[in-house]
């Protein structure tokens, strides 16, 4: 019976941060790619970021913004938000839920804390750009 609750496995969903130069600055973005063959829709995307302070061992937890995405068609890239530098040395969380063919999907993409870097960046054909992808 858990195994039911569980919901179907998701594949081919990714989530990305990818890096862009705006004004000769560094800006940062968070993606969702549809790499399915078929269409999602209202798609809702929880993102929170948490961890802690490496001085005193305080908790750390940043708001929770919620997003909505009323369709992604097959290999398209919606930009979810910004994100900032500063919280890449806590780990990233976004919760994708998901319906296709009246089959609702969930999946959790956590960036870990310091994943967020130019040595983890890799090409992201879909979007054409360079980031970090959790597939």
């Amino acid at each position: 019976m858990k195994d039911e609750l569980k919901g179907p496995k998701v594949e081919n969903v990714s989530v990305a941060i990818v890096e862009l130069l705006v004004e000769n600055e560094k800006v940062y973005y968070a993606y969702l790619l549809n790499l399915r063959d078929d269409i999602m829709e209202g798609i809702i995307v929880s993102t929170t970021g948490y961890g802690e302070n490496a001085q005193t061992g305080d908790k750390i937890r940043t708001s929770t913004l919620r997003h909505c995405i009323e369709l992604l068609l097959p290999n398209e890239a919606a930009k979810i938000e910004p994100i900032m530098p500063e919280v890449f040395g806590l780990s990233n969380e976004y919760w994708v839920s998901f319906w296709v063919n009246d089959i609702m999907y969930d999946k959790r993409f956590v960036f870990p804390a310091e994943s967020i870097c130019s040595e983890n960046m890799q090409m992201i054909n879909t979007l054409g750009q360079k980031g970090v992808i959790i597939k």
